[in-house]
């Protein structure tokens, strides 16, 4: 078992310091080329891989050009060309219902507030604040998708279990300006490390800092189960 540092707020720096060297080139893993692209990409990506997402959109992006394409879209046609994306179907209705809102409501453009972005079909907080951060340039909070909510379990930053609430803690840890960066270095480490099921923690540059490390610790706390 790791020992964290004295506080929270001790041990979020050490993590962000440590992370930033280990992934010193992370970012959004997501392509496209403008914001409804962006939008439409995070929109897919829930509960669906971010190298899914590229290659579907791909060829999505060069079939519909701006809002109006995909809000007049067959609902059926539009599902089809997604047919590979989890949930594919309901993902073509969030799209589809997302842009007529962009359309009337917006005059085409993707809107730059929280409260107009959570307003579109489909759009929660995780996926407003990519928007806005990547979109907009605009960071209002911290982006809590899967790897950043076990992560921040696993390494003590909070006990909370929802992502909403888990922002919230984050926000009082992590350095404003790392807000961003810090859920892309969560991903890559995430991914290439900290995976879900069996973490490789031998191979970890934040094990002996973390609470959860299974050399010697009995549970995991991102799920309250033994290990």
């Amino acid at each position: 078992m790791g020992t964290p540092r004295e506080s929270r707020t001790d041990q979020a720096a050490e993590v962000v310091d440590r992370l930033e060297e280990a992934y010193p080139d992370s970012t959004i893993s997501l392509r496209y080329s403008n914001r409804l692209e962006l939008l439409i990409a995070v929109i897919l990506s829930a509960q669906c891989t971010d190298e899914r997402v590229n290659t579907e959109t791909e060829h999505l992006f060069e079939t519909y050009d701006g809002p109006e394409d995909y809000a007049t879209a067959p609902q059926d046609e539009l599902a089809e060309e997604l047919n590979s994306i989890t949930y594919y179907n309901n993902k073509a209705k969030y799209i589809r219902s997302a842009c007529q809102t962009i359309v009337e409501e917006h005059d085409g453009e993707v809107p730059d507030t929280m409260d107009e972005l959570t307003d579109l079909s489909g759009v929660g907080r995780k996926t407003a604040n990519v928007v806005l951060q990547h979109g907009h340039d605009v960071v209002e909070g911290i982006v809590v998708d899967t790897h950043v909510q076990r992560l921040s379990r696993r390494l003590g930053l909070t006990e909370e279990e929802y992502p909403e609430p888990i922002e919230r803690e984050l926000m009082e840890l992590v350095p404003e300006g790392y807000w961003q960066q810090f859920t892309h270095l969560c991903i890559d480490h995430g991914r290439a490390t900290c995976t879900a099921r069996n973490p490789d923690c031998d191979d970890c540059v934040l094990a002996d800092i973390c609470p959860s490390e299974k050399g010697d610790s009995e549970i995991d706390l991102a799920s309250g189960e033994p290990w």
